[in-house]
């Protein structure tokens, strides 16, 4: 019945945790939004400059173009674009700001025919990345009807095959509009930003002293990763003012090492497979991942083969990563107990995320597919396993303290008096073998025993024994317990064990349980409470075994218990 009981407190607490984050977020995360969107309309307001565009590309004349409709065959290094326009008359706006999304190239903008910004001719004399991101340009205070020219020169390979909107923000709204576009991915990619450092900060020691929390270290680098990904790839890392270029850097850094982390993570899953062959292909991509990343980044460093080049043969071993990672979960489903499954499935939902980011890319890079518009859903599954790594953490502790609470439970049951829940003869035993262990040479062991037990339960019933037994037990406690240990040895035997009393201490205590007596039979004179007791000091006797001073202190409690029976004769 009981254990029935306690596997209803668990699924009870289990469902009121869920329920309690799903409030909490339904409740908070629209507040937040709120907040981050109090000014929206007011930041949001663009002039969109999508269409009548004249684009040149490579010689090759487009007329009347609308960016969001127009596509063209992938853009390759050394590749020219133009594109012109009229800026409209009849917009106004104070210190107007254009936001364009750069891709792999350097780029000059003309008004009438005069350049009020260039980008990245410098690096690509040098042979170094220009990379990708979004600029502000401001403009010139009298732009409204003239000629706007932009020129592009393309630095890396397939680098684009369609243009990003181009908008005109007012110059204080332009930062705060890119921020309200993308809160959710600046939230999401703050997060785990945050939440890795904090994490890896907290374990970078404790995997120095165990290997156990390599797989907490691991999903701490993993989201770290993760963050700056999603910051750099929807441009909120842009409101720092950072480089293009380095904004760029971060973003292939944060992507090439991504995966490192997480086939790391997934060892102890292999592993549990116990399958040679399953092991032999961890080490083959693993050791792949390593080499790919090493040689990478030391040509992007000497500005022999930037990342972007490697990204098509980052991706290829990506999926063939993320296959072989979703056959060794699915198989591990099969063999894992019910916090384990949590996991997996929490990393099976991270993998599944993952080839939706890498498919989204490619489909969003050559075509304008509206389905695959969502990115860096990768944080939303990895924000996912958190979440249910929590809600694992809070299982295994509510688990723990109700095995810690039967445990105490069960000791204490098993060194506990059942009918006065004192200590029992076994504590007893083993806290004076502590004593002998620990050399201690100052203690007092006092010995007691009920007089008249027998003749009360012969006389009035076992009831009033156990009344006399209990009353008896009270006022031992009373006296004693302050100071030491007390204890029923059995039947009508009791004992304290009192360290480090001085011997003016003991007259006190031993004239306290003789007042303890009286008043107790005061309070219930059919009781006729009486206790015999004998002492000894373990300095005096010069006797360090406590076996040896609980003999004489028994002893002198049954010549006590004499006495007594001779006076009441």
């Amino acid at each position: 019945m009981k254990e029935e009981k306690r596997s209803l407190l668990k699924k009870v607490l289990k469902i009121f945790w869920l329920f309690f984050a799903l409030f909490s977020i339904i409740v908070w995360f629209p507040k937040v939004d709120q907040l981050l969107c109090k000014e929206y309309k007011e930041v949001s307001q663009y002039l969109s400059l999508d269409d009548s565009w004249e684009v040149t590309i490579n010689g090759t004349n487009y007329h009347n173009v609308s960016l969001e409709q127009f596509q063209f065959e992938m853009m390759n290094k050394g590749d020219n674009l133009v594109m012109e326009r009229k800026l409209p008359k009849d917009f106004k706006m104070e210190q107007a700001t254009l936001r364009l999304h750069i891709r792999q190239s350097v780029i000059k903008m003309y008004i009438d025919d005069e350049v009020i910004y260039e980008y990245g001719y410098e690096r690509m004399k040098q042979n170094k990345t220009v990379g990708s991101g979004t600029v502000f340009i401001n403009f010139p205070e009298q732009y409204e009807g003239k000629n706007l020219k932009i020129e592009m020169q393309v630095t890396e390979d397939n680098s684009f095959a369609k243009f990003d909107s181009i908008r005109i923000y007012e110059w204080k709204n332009a930062y705060k509009a890119l921020i309200t576009e993308n809160r959710v991915p600046m939230f999401l990619g703050s997060f785990l930003s945050v939440f890795g450092v904090a994490i890896l900060i907290i374990t970078i020691f404790a995997v120095l002293m165990s290997r156990k929390y390599i797989r907490v270290f691991c999903i701490a680098a993993f989201s770290i990763c993760i963050g700056l990904w999603i910051l750099c790839y929807y441009d909120v890392i842009f409101v720092y003012s950072i480089p293009v270029y380095s904004a760029s850097l971060l973003n292939f850094m944060a992507f090439y090492l991504t995966p490192i982390p997480l086939i790391i993570y997934m060892y102890e899953n292999v592993k549990n497979l116990k399958n040679k062959v399953f092991i032999f292909i961890y080490w083959v991509l693993f050791g792949l991942q390593i080499i790919f990343n090493v040689v990478m980044l030391t040509l992007h460093t000497l500005d022999i083969v930037h990342c972007v080049a490697g990204l098509k043969y980052l991706h290829i071993l990506m999926i063939m990563e993320l296959v072989y990672l979703t056959i060794v979960l699915l198989l591990n489903l099969k063999n894992s107990n019910v916090t384990d499954r949590l996991y997996v499935i929490g990393m099976l939902v991270v993998a599944i995320c993952m080839g939706y980011d890498l498919g989204s890319y490619y489909l969003n890079k050559y075509y304008d597919n509206p389905l695959f518009q969502l990115k860096g859903v990768s944080g939303i599954g990895l924000m996912i396993f958190i979440f249910i790594m929590i809600f694992s953490f809070y299982i295994n502790l509510t688990q723990k303290l109700m095995k810690d609470t039967e445990r105490k439970s069960l000791i204490q049951r098993a060194y506990t008096d059942e009918m006065t829940e004192l200590h029992n003869r076994r504590y007893c035993t083993e806290y004076m073998e502590k004593i002998n262990e620990n050399g201690e040479e100052n203690y007092t062991i006092i010995c007691f025993d009920l007089n008249n037990l027998k003749e009360t339960n012969d006389n009035y019933g076992h009831t009033r024994g156990d009344l006399l037994i209990q009353s008896a037990a009270q006022v031992i406690k009373d006296t004693f317990s302050k100071k030491g240990v007390v204890g029923r040895m059995g039947g009508d035997e009791f004992i304290a064990i009192l360290k480090d009393l001085a011997e003016e201490e003991l007259k006190q205590f031993i004239q306290g349980l003789n007042e303890n007596i009286r008043s107790k039979n005061q309070e219930e004179p059919e009781l006729h409470l009486s206790i015999a007791y004998g002492y000894a000091v373990s300095s005096k006797e010069s006797i360090r075994d406590t076996a040896k001073v609980y003999q004489i202190a028994d002893r002198r409690m049954y010549e006590h218990k004499k006495e007594m029976k001779g006076t009441q004769l």
